[in-house]
C-alpha cells in the first residue's frame, strides 16, 4: 500500500475509533472483547469477499491477507455471528408502523396529518395500521414499543394518537445501540463504495459544516436542521414506500436491494482539547 495512503487511513482509524471507545469503555467493554470481535470480522470479510475469481477461498489465504494464524482463522469460522435479530427486526416494523401513518392517506385527515385512531376495527384503526405496515409482529407488541418511545398515547376517548414523527428509542438502551451499528455501518459502507476507484456512480456524500459557531445560536439550527431533514426524509419515504415489493406485490423488477438516505446532526466543542 501506498505510505502516504497508510498514513492517511491509519489517522481515519483513530478518528473513528475515538467516539466508539467511548461507547464501549462507558458500557463496560474490555479491549479483550473489541479485539475478538475484530478479529471475527476481519476473518469473516476475508473469507467472504477477498477470494480469488473462479478459487475456492482457503483458510490459508485468509491467514496471509489478514495476519492472523490458520490456528486462529480455524476456530473464528466456527463461531457464530454473535448478533440481536430481534432488536433489529423490532426498530425496523415500529418505523415503518409510523411512516405508514403519516404517508398513506387511509391514515391521515385532509391536510395530512396523522388519525387519532380507535384501537379496533376492519379498516381505519390502530390494529389494520399495524397488520398493514408492521408484517406479522403481533399489534400489542408493536402498541407497546411505541408506547414506551413516546411515539404514541391514548386519549380520553380511547384513540391512539400519534405524537411524533419518527420512530426514537427514548430510553431503550439496547435500541440506540443497535442503531449504532445499523447507522454507522450505513455511513462506513457508503465512504467504502466511494473510495472504490472502478465505481463510476458514487453515492451521495455530503455535510455542512462550520468551525467558529456561537452557543446561542446552536438551539436554533438544531431545530431548524431537525425540522429541515424530516421534511425531506418523508418525502423520500413516500417515493420508496410505493416501489417496495414487501407492501407492494405488484411492484416488478429484479434484485433485491436495500437503498436509502441518512442524515445526522453533530456538534463539537472547539474551545476544549480532544
Amino acid at each position: 500500500m501506498d505510505s502516504s495512503i497508510n498514513k492517511t487511513l491509519n489517522i481515519a482509524i483513530l478518528k473513528l475509533l475515538r467516539p466508539l471507545v467511548r461507547i464501549l469503555l462507558r458500557n463496560g467493554i474490555s479491549f479483550h472483547v473489541f479485539g475478538d470481535l475484530a478479529r471475527w470480522v476481519y476473518a469473516d470479510v476475508a473469507y467472504k469477499e477477498f477470494g480469488i475469481k473462479e478459487k475456492k477461498q482457503t483458510i490459508s489465504r485468509v491467514s496471509v491477507i489478514t495476519g492472523l494464524s490458520r490456528k486462529e482463522v480455524q476456530k473464528l469460522r466456527q463461531l457464530e455471528f454473535p448478533g440481536k435479530e430481534d432488536i433489529h427486526e423490532r426498530y425496523n416494523r415500529a418505523t415503518r408502523v409510523i411512516s405508514g401513518w403519516i404517508r398513506d392517506p387511509l391514515f391521515t385527515d385532509q391536510e395530512g396529518n396523522p388519525l387519532p385512531l380507535p384501537p379496533d376495527g376492519s379498516v381505519v384503526s390502530f390494529n389494520s395500521l399495524v397488520r398493514r405496515f408492521s408484517g406479522d409482529m403481533p399489534v400489542r407488541a408493536v402498541f407497546d414499543e411505541l408506547l414506551n418511545v413516546g411515539a404514541i398515547d391514548r386519549q380520553k376517548d380511547g384513540t391512539i394518537k400519534l405524537l411524533t414523527r419518527a420512530y426514537l428509542p427514548g430510553a431503550d438502551k439496547l435500541a440506540k445501540i443497535n442503531i449504532l451499528g445499523e447507522d454507522v455501518a450505513d455511513l462506513i459502507s457508503t465512504i467504502n463504495h466511494n473510495l472504490e476507484t472502478d465505481n463510476a456512480t458514487p453515492f451521495f456524500q455530503r455535510k455542512v459544516s462550520y468551525d467558529n459557531v456561537s452557543t446561542e445560536v446552536l438551539d436554533q439550527f438544531n431545530q431548524l436542521s431537525a425540522r429541515e431533514s424530516q421534511a425531506l426524509l418523508e418525502k423520500l419515504d413516500r417515493w420508496l414506500a410505493v416501489r417496495d415489493r414487501d407492501a407492494n406485490p405488484e411492484v416488478k423488477g429484479s434484485g433485491r436491494k436495500r437503498v436509502g438516505l441518512g442524515i445526522y446532526y453533530f456538534e463539537e466543542d472547539l474551545d476544549e482539547p480532544l
